[in-house]
């Protein structure tokens, strides 16, 4: 059985569709499409049911997919244990980041990474959590750090950081000195024009679930994807933002904003780290499960 085809069926598999496996593997569809129906050739089995809308897995491919995880797994463990031989860990491991945490960690964990781990690689992607577990589970990822994850029988976490989530104001012209603006309470902040993410952006959603639960609404101002433009929003006084102190503090320009601490009831939102259950982490991702470990802990947690 040959290993690239193998890995070609398992990604196939994995994402459901030869076009996305083609795009993701970065190799013709044609010539991904010969490659899995030799496989089935050789082993006699139709692997894949092919349809207008994909592909999925027959009974004799799902009993390859579990078999071709394990196997692929114990090749990339055979390439680590050969780079120990070197002194140094291999392999490539696949990182999702949401877009705020993103902007904090990218530049020092991929720095650290290339120090501790010359041999290995590391790809670091942005998305919001939802899209990031499923791509945890079909395999295009290894590692995600996730806003309020919850475990399951595909995905394992650990805790990684709580923050609270703050109203974020612009600074009034003029005004050098904080003033120290006091707490407002989420009933206050649900009369405030809101400058948000569309769902299914996770706080977006906690902030949703919390205003239902003292009954009343957001007031919605913009929907914006992404912490940068909100901010810019902000500052441009188009409406406030609810966002944690670090997105605040690590922007171009925190001394454009005024923050408050929201209570009855305080936000605070849970990162984790996440990883597949269907696939044994790798040294290298191991090792790379601690370096964000590491670099949250520098970054996220200073003063």
């Amino acid at each position: 059985m040959d290993l690239k085809q193998l890995e070609y069926f398992v990604r196939v598999a994995e994402l459901g569709s030869f076009t996305r496996a083609a795009i993701a593997l970065d190799i013709a569809q044609p010539a991904l499409s010969r490659q899995v129906r030799l496989l089935e050739v050789e082993l006699r089995q139709t692997l894949l049911t092919r349809n207008g809308r994909g592909a999925l897995p027959t009974e004799a491919g799902k009993l390859l997919l579990a078999h071709g995880r394990g196997i692929l797994h114990q090749v990339e463990r055979a390439k680590e244990e050969l780079g120990r031989v070197r002194g140094s860990l291999a392999g490539r491991v696949a990182v999702g980041l949401p877009t705020s945490v993103a902007r904090m960690l990218t530049v020092p964990l991929t720095r650290a990474f290339r120090q501790q781990m010359p041999d290995a690689t590391i790809s670091i992607s942005e998305g919001l959590s939802v899209a990031m577990q499923d791509s945890l589970v079909n395999g295009r990822l290894d590692i995600a750090v996730l806003y309020n994850a919850q475990s399951s029988t595909e995905i394992e976490t650990a805790p990684l950081l709580d923050e609270d989530l703050l109203l974020v104001q612009m600074r009034p012209p003029g005004l050098l000195e904080d003033p120290a603006p006091g707490p407002i309470a989420l009933r206050e902040v649900a009369q405030l024009p809101l400058v948000i993410p569309s769902r299914p952006n996770a706080i977006r959603m906690q902030v949703e679930s919390e205003m239902a639960n003292i009954g009343c609404r957001p007031k919605i101002a913009l929907e914006i994807d992404g912490v940068s433009a909100i901010l810019d929003l902000v500052a441009d006084g188009t409406g406030c933002a609810v966002l944690s102190r670090n997105a605040v503090a690590h922007s171009v320009r925190p001394s454009a904003f005024l923050v408050r601490a929201i209570f009855d009831p305080v936000l605070r939102t849970k990162l984790s780290l996440a990883t597949s259950s269907l696939r044994p982490t790798t040294l290298t991702q191991q090792a790379t499960l601690a370096l964000i470990r590491q670099t949250v802990e520098a970054v996220m947690r200073s003063p």
